[in-house]
C-alpha cells in the first residue's frame, strides 16, 4: 500500500517531460516530510509536552519548546541546502555489458552556502553521496550497471538530503534526456574471418599479427594478450600493442559466417572481431541481415560498428 501510495505521490510530483538544457531547484521542485527520526523526534517532544503541563514545569515548557523551535530550524536548512542549485546532464560514454555506465551530472552551487551530503539515487539503490562548496561546480557521477545491450536510460532519479540532523528529508526528482549506449559483451578472443583479395579471386587469412606498427590507448573491451606491460612498467600509462595489415587485403566481418548459434552468441563474437580487427589495423567491414558497415578503419569505424551491434534487432538506431 505504501509503495503504490509513493508512486501515485511520484507521477503527480513530477509531471514534467523528460527535461533538457539545465535544471534550477526553487521552491516548487523540493519536497519535504519529516524523516523516521524526526517522527520519532515529535513523538519525544509530544511526550515532554504532556508532563510539563501534568507537573506545570516552566523549565521544562523552555526546553520543550526550544527543541520544537530547533526541529523547525532544521527543517529550513535541509530546504537550502537543496534550493537553488543547477543541474545540467553530462556526455555518457558507451560501455560493455557488465560494465558500470557512468553518468554524469554537473551540479553548481551559485550561492555562499556549502551544501552537504547530498544523495543522488536511483530506484534500483544506486546512490553516490556528495557535497558542495560555496559558489563551486562539479561533476557527479552515478554508476548504474549494465546489464544487457542497446540503450539504458538513467530514468527518473532522486536528489535529496537529511543535512543537518536527519528529522527532515527534502527530495526533488530529476529525469534528464541522456542514455548510455550498451554494446554487446565480448566473447572470448576468436581467430578473425578469412580476408578476401580487393579483386575477389581467392582468400587468405589475414596476417596482421606480425608487422608491429605501434602503440594506442587501451579500450574496454581490448584483449589482454594485447596490452604493452612494458609501456606500463615504465609509467607510460595502459597501451595496446597495434599490428599492421597486410596490403591488398580487406575483411568483412559478416553473420553468414557464423555458426547456427544464438543470436546475442553472435553478436559477442562479431563484437570480439570488430574489436581484434581494430587492435590489428585492419581495414574491415560489417555485415548483418539489415544491413552493413562498409570497410573502413579507424575509432569512428570502431564506434559505429559496435553501435550497430548493439542496437541491432531493436528498431533503434
Amino acid at each position: 500500500m505504501f509503495k503504490r501510495f509513493r508512486q501515485l505521490f511520484r507521477n503527480w510530483a513530477f509531471r514534467r517531460t523528460v527535461e533538457t538544457g539545465t535544471v534550477v531547484l526553487n521552491q516548487r521542485r523540493i519536497y519535504i516530510i519529516p524523516s523516521k527520526q524526526g517522527l520519532a523526534f515529535a513523538l519525544v517532544l509530544g511526550l515532554m509536552l504532556l508532563g510539563d503541563i501534568n507537573y506545570n514545569l516552566s523549565l521544562g515548557y523552555v526546553l520543550t519548546f526550544l527543541l520544537a523551535t530547533t526541529a523547525g530550524l532544521t527543517m529550513l536548512y535541509a530546504f537550502r541546502n537543496l534550493a537553488q542549485l543547477e543541474i545540467h546532464a553530462g556526455h555518457v560514454e558507451p560501455v560493455f555489458v557488465g560494465e558500470q555506465a557512468r553518468f554524469v551530472f554537473h551540479f553548481n552551487n551559485p550561492s555562499n552556502l556549502a551544501r552537504y551530503q547530498i544523495h543522488l539515487h536511483d530506484d534500483a539503490g544506486n546512490e553516490t553521496i556528495f557535497d558542495l562548496p560555496e559558489r563551486c561546480s562539479t561533476p557527479v557521477t552515478l554508476s548504474i550497471p549494465a546489464n544487457k545491450r542497446g540503450w539504458l536510460d538513467s530514468e527518473r532519479l532522486s536528489l535529496y538530503t537529511h543535512f543537518p540532523l536527519g528529522l527532515f528529508h527534502a527530495w526533488t526528482y530529476i529525469h534528464f534526456d541522456v542514455r548510455a549506449l550498451v554494446y554487446p559483451k565480448p566473447a572470448a578472443p576468436q581467430a578473425l574471418p578469412a580476408a578476401s583479395a580487393q579483386d575477389g579471386t581467392g582468400k587468405v587469412m589475414a596476417k596482421g599479427d606480425d608487422d608491429f606498427s605501434g602503440l594506442r590507448n587501451y579500450v574496454s573491451g581490448d584483449a589482454l594478450p594485447r596490452i604493452a606491460w612494458k609501456a606500463l612498467a615504465r609509467e607510460q600509462g595502459l597501451q595496446v600493442k597495434q599490428f599492421s595489415a597486410q596490403q591488398g587485403y580487406s575483411l568483412w566481418l559478416d553473420w553468414a559466417l557464423l555458426p547456427n548459434i544464438a543470436q546475442e552468441r553472435k553478436l559477442e563474437l562479431l563484437t570480439r572481431w570488430v574489436l581484434d580487427a581494430d587492435a590489428q589495423g585492419l581495414m574491415y567491414g560489417l555485415r548483418l541481415p539489415d544491413g552493413e558497415v562498409m570497410q573502413q578503419h579507424g575509432t569512428t569505424h570502431r564506434a559505429e560498428c559496435l553501435s550497430r551491434l548493439a542496437l541491432y534487432g531493436m528498431g533503434d538506431k
